[in-house]
């Protein structure tokens, strides 16, 4: 049940009906109408702007749209007042028995309040992570991590199928170094003294990997040429890393659907048929590309070289998607690899990458566009920088990288649930601050425990109600008698509840899980209010001794929280507090 769309129709109905008896032309386009809560809640409880967007193309004043709106509105048993404000906003106050039954509806649903059907039948492709094979993923990776699987649990929430993708980049140069990496702790497993140069990485954890390369070929390898190991060694390695990387997500409850090889690409023809069909389009040509813009490098020098003539498909510039010698640039992969997607016949592709892919985003979306005639839209995301601090101060502390903060370190620190929520307390495209004394502590300024101890409270009202004999099923707080539900501050949390329905569809149309955490915080801090008012109101306590069907008329609001705390932690990946500590 998504109240406001419920009421929504009922405006467009009514706006029809003003259609057809004269009121309005015929013609108009209703899209832009919407229902949605006022800025001030004291303007009531829903506000729609029908007749300040509908005046222009009818030709009218908007309070006279407005005032002909308000008179059909308040014929609707729901409405009990349609008020003219301004210059033509139309506010609406709803009958308190509406609120009584969203919370019969939540317990009714369970789970399934929420859930929308506006991604049905829609195939929706989420690639995230996507690190180099090449050591465990940082606390950068970590955040895309946590946004991108929040982002597809959320799609799947209102109704997408979704595939969770990562993109294994083991086609490059980099997985090279890795190999040679390896080696030197080959070496080093043998006894050799080695020393990390070319850019090779010294990180703890490819110790192991020396030590089993060592296991398996002997002193084969020693002092060998590259020719002889480097196919051997890239690819043990890149298993090795790729199965660090399984197990670090799986330590934030990560869990892939697909993982595809840029490897794969290579020698199969595949980025040759996607080249292929830019090509078909005209698209693919040999020309120049001018000079970087500001000043120019003193070898730069002009050479002609396969581009993608991308700037018709929104671009800034043409392309290079081969080099003048002949190999193919990096972009050429990923362009046969969002090619490859496109052809598994997905309606929406996703791509959450990092800050530093900022001037990527231009040149993918027009070889989408390109690819898929414009049919397939793409939504990049990037994930800004996380910086960690303790004691006010920045904090460093891998053991395993080398030169670069974990994944696991995080999570090894605070923990899967407190990771992942602070992850979502800001945009995805804002620096986040995460302050390990601050994410722990418990207070409202820290909204994993304040939205973590909402559903504790709730759990351990629910506890003493057993223990005091009162049933406290879903099914029976769905049929106590909620009309003395009467008081603002419980109002205040049913009417929250109204919201989040309309919160999922919203978040999952901007691909914005983050507003779901936000969300959380403001429904945990009315059930906060509530509860506090029941120091000074009695009345307002969930459980009143010796008064069973008053105690299950209180509690069924306060499960209605709980129901929807839980669904929004699940779409974050948190698992709902039964108790604190």
């Amino acid at each position: 049940m998504n109240l406001f769309a419920d009421i929504r129709a009922t405006v467009l109905d009514s706006l029809a009906a003003m259609q057809q008896e004269g009121d309005l032309p015929g013609g108009l386009d209703f899209a832009n109408v919407t229902v949605e809560p006022p800025r001030d809640p004291g303007h009531g409880d829903m506000a729609t702007n029908a007749a300040m967007v509908l005046a222009k193309p009818a030709g009218l004043k908007p309070r006279d749209i407005a005032e002909a709106l308000a008179d059909r509105l308040a014929a609707d048993d729901r409405i009990t007042s349609a008020e003219v404000a301004g210059p033509g906003f139309l506010n609406l106050r709803l009958d308190p028995a509406v609120w009584a039954d969203i919370v019969r509806t939540v317990l009714q649903s369970g789970p399934q309040y929420g859930r929308s059907a506006m991604g049905r039948g829609l195939k929706v492709n989420v690639e995230y992570v996507s690190a180099n094979p090449t050591g465990p993923l940082h606390v950068g990776h970590t955040r895309g991590a946590v946004f991108g699987d929040a982002l597809a649990s959320l799609l799947d929430y209102a109704g997408y199928e979704v595939t969770r993708e990562y993109y294994i980049n083991d086609g490059g140069a980099q997985v090279d170094v890795l190999a040679r990496s390896v080696y030197l702790r080959y070496l080093e497993a043998h006894g050799h003294e080695v020393t990390f140069e070319g850019g090779t990485y010294p990180g703890d954890y490819l110790i192991s990997v020396g030590e089993a390369l060592k296991s398996k070929v002997g002193d084969a390898y020693v002092d060998q040429p590259e020719e002889v190991w480097l196919d051997d060694v890239r690819e043990m390695a890149t298993e090795a890393m790729m199965e660090l990387i399984r197990v670090d997500l799986g330590l934030l409850g990560v869990q892939m659907d697909h993982f595809f090889s840029e490897k794969a690409l290579y020698g199969t023809g595949r980025i040759e048929a996607a080249i292929d069909s830019l090509s078909d389009k005209g698209l693919i040509y040999q020309g120049t590309l001018e000079p970087p813009k500001g000043k120019v490098p003193e070898d730069w020098e002009p050479r002609e070289q396969t581009l993608f003539r991308s700037t018709e498909h929104g671009d800034d510039v043409d392309r290079p998607i081969r080099k003048s010698d002949g190999s193919w640039t990096y972009f050429a992969p990923d362009i046969a690899y969002h090619y490859d997607k496109i052809s598994r016949g997905y309606d929406l592709l996703i791509d959450v990458f990092g800050a530093d892919h900022g001037g990527y985003v231009k040149r993918m979306k027009a070889a989408v566009s390109a690819l898929s005639d414009g049919r397939v839209p793409v939504d990049i995301k990037l994930c800004q920088l996380v910086k960690l601090f303790k004691d006010g101060e920045p904090f460093k502390m891998s053991k395993r990288a080398g030169t670069f903060i974990t994944l696991r370190d995080v999570v090894e620190e605070v923990g899967p649930d407190v990771t992942r929520f602070v992850m979502l307390t800001r945009k995805n495209d804002a620096p986040l601050d995460f302050d390990f004394d601050k994410v722990l502590e418990q207070s409202r300024e820290n909204p994993v425990f304040y939205v973590q101890y909402a559903h504790a409270r709730i759990a351990s009202v629910l506890r003493k109600a057993g223990e005091a004999g009162i049933a406290h099923d879903d099914a029976t707080l769905a049929a106590a008698d909620l009309s003395g539900m009467t008081d603002e501050a419980e109002q205040s949390v049913a009417k929250k509840l109204t919201e989040w329905p309309r919160l999922v569809e919203i978040a999952a149309r901007t691909n914005e899980p983050h507003r779901v955490a936000f969300y959380l915080y403001e429904l945990a801090g009315d059930l906060h209010t509530l509860w506090n008012r029941g120091n000074d109101k009695p009345e307002l306590r969930f459980l009143h001794e010796g008064d069973a069907a008053l105690s299950q008329s209180k509690l069924a609001l306060a499960r209605a929280v709980a129901v929807v705390i839980s669904a929004g932690l699940a779409i974050l990946g948190v698992t709902p507090a039964e108790e604190l500590r």
